[in-house]
């Protein structure tokens, strides 16, 4: 039964949480509401590696060694925290959108996300010394990598919660409080309060921790009870690991294209390389982070496309087809338009003044040059349409064909780094970046097209009527 029908009384947990067709908090919305607060993020973030590199900027190896603790750091927690995050958002969309809006399904994301911390702890610890490696040996910055990517596997949770209720603005300030509460660290090292650089990579400890001071307000928000509904169609724990195993896939692809070049500038040319690589490629990294707040309302939005239950869902779907398509489409269509505006502007303006900001911004000896800069700007568009024809796949039960998308031009990219074909380490990561995130939005173009899953189709369409048999 959807929401607001008149079998519902008004005071009703349903009756106060409509469904995403319903509008109240739709993808056009949601947003922009959190384009606002993932903004001031991405600025944020740029800002915290800027300072960073201006107040390190007589030691460039400690530079170098933070990059790299962020690098890995965040390939660790995307790749193990962010898909319950996706499987939660996408979840609790479905669920609402067949008119079920508390007693969600939590036990088996928890015992997923709890799992995915306890690996990556015993394998912390089992690779302690490699770590302490790539880290300069400095023994602060493996324990402050240790405990962040700990304390993320809550704030990963709240994120997909939230996503799934379409609670974007609780999500916007859970991001924003991260970002600036680790920016405040290399503020107060560059005024003095604080000295070092192991406190300017303290901030990276104290985000996580600080992003869950939403959590009291969101507290608010949730209903108190169930609604006593029984999914038919909710996922088994087996169902719900597989999905998240295929987005954990699809996440340590998308960081694979991001921090590889990082990675193996360190390995071949040593920490100050890859704190270069590391600034040049963040003209892709903040336009990524701003594109979450497009890839979190995207997936709740398009999993409510596919399966709202609705009456008026029902007839809108009989007229534009089976799946309602044509809103699916609309909805992509208009996504792309957006991302190949802005990459274009992106492109335009590093040809144009680059080099100029980059040396302004990032302390380092390093000439960068205009069109190298332009083709990352590029890349970063192709790999900005990737994430949304990922996120289609996503909603549609394409995970596992994503999964193999991702991961096989992730491969690429690392034996195009790899090759000694080009001699310089960031032309290398230039031009690999820009052709792998091409390769990458070519196949799941072509996923797109097959259109959704029977088994997604399915459990889009409404229950045919039981048939009651008398004295049975």
């Amino acid at each position: 039964m959807s929401t607001g029908s008149p079998a519902e009384p008004a005071g009703s947990p349903q009756a106060a949480d409509p469904t995403p067709a319903a509008g109240e908090e739709g993808f056009a919305r949601g947003a922009r509401v959190l384009s606002i607060g993932i903004a001031s993020t991405g600025l944020f973030t740029f800002a915290y590696f800027a300072l960073s590199s201006n107040v390190l900027k007589d030691d460039p190896d400690a530079y170098g060694a933070i990059s790299t603790l962020w690098a890995i750091l965040f390939v660790v927690i995307c790749v193990i925290y962010r898909p319950v995050e996706q499987l939660l958002s996408r979840t609790i969309a479905h669920r609402r959108a067949r008119g079920l809006h508390t007693g969600h399904p939590l036990r088996g994301p928890l015992l997923i996300q709890a799992g995915f911390a306890l690996v990556f702890l015993i394998a912390a610890l089992a690779g302690r010394s490699a770590l302490l490696g790539v880290l300069d040996n400095n023994e602060t910055l493996y324990w402050i990598f240790v405990g962040s990517a700990l304390a993320y596997a809550a704030s990963y949770f709240a994120r997909g919660y939230f996503a799934g209720h379409q609670w974007f603005a609780l999500y916007g300030g859970l991001v924003l409080f991260e970002s600036i509460s680790r920016f405040c660290f290399p503020v107060a090292v560059a005024i003095g309060i604080l000295h070092g650089p192991d406190w300017v990579a303290a901030g990276i400890l104290a985000a996580p921790i600080a992003s869950l001071l939403v959590i009291p307000f969101a507290l608010r928000r949730m209903h108190g009870t169930s609604d006593g509904a029984i999914d038919p169609d909710a996922l088994t724990l087996a169902e719900g690991a597989g999905f998240a195993l295929s987005v954990a896939v699809i996440q340590l692809a998308e960081q694979t294209l991001l921090n590889a070049g990082v990675l193996t500038a360190n390995i071949t040319a040593g920490e100050a390389a890859a704190g270069v690589v590391f600034s040049a490629l963040m003209i892709a990294r903040a336009p990524l982070q701003l594109f979450q707040a497009i890839q979190t309302s995207l997936l709740p939005h398009l999993t409510g496309l596919l399966h709202a239950e609705s009456d008026d869902d029902v007839t809108a779907e009989a007229d534009e087809g089976a799946d309602g398509s044509d809103g699916f489409d609309r909805t992509i269509r208009v996504t792309l338009l957006a991302i190949a505006g802005f990459a274009g502007i992106v492109a335009v303006g590093l040809l144009l003044i680059g080099p100029w900001v980059m040396n302004l911004l990032f302390s380092s000896d390093e000439s960068y040059g205009r069109v190298g800069l332009a083709v990352i700007g590029i890349g970063m568009g192709f790999h900005l349409a990737a994430g949304t024809y990922n996120q289609a796949a996503l909603a549609r039960g394409h995970d596992r064909a994503a999964a193999v998308i991702w991961i096989a031009c992730a491969a690429l990219f690392v034996g195009w780094m790899l090759a000694p074909l080009v001699g310089d380490e960031l032309v290398r990561a230039e031009t690999g970046y820009a052709g792998g995130t091409m390769l990458l939005c070519l196949g799941l173009w072509l996923l797109y097209r097959r259109g959704p899953t029977a088994a997604v189709i399915a459990a889009g369409e409404p229950e045919p009527p039981r048939v009651v048999v008398p004295g049975r």
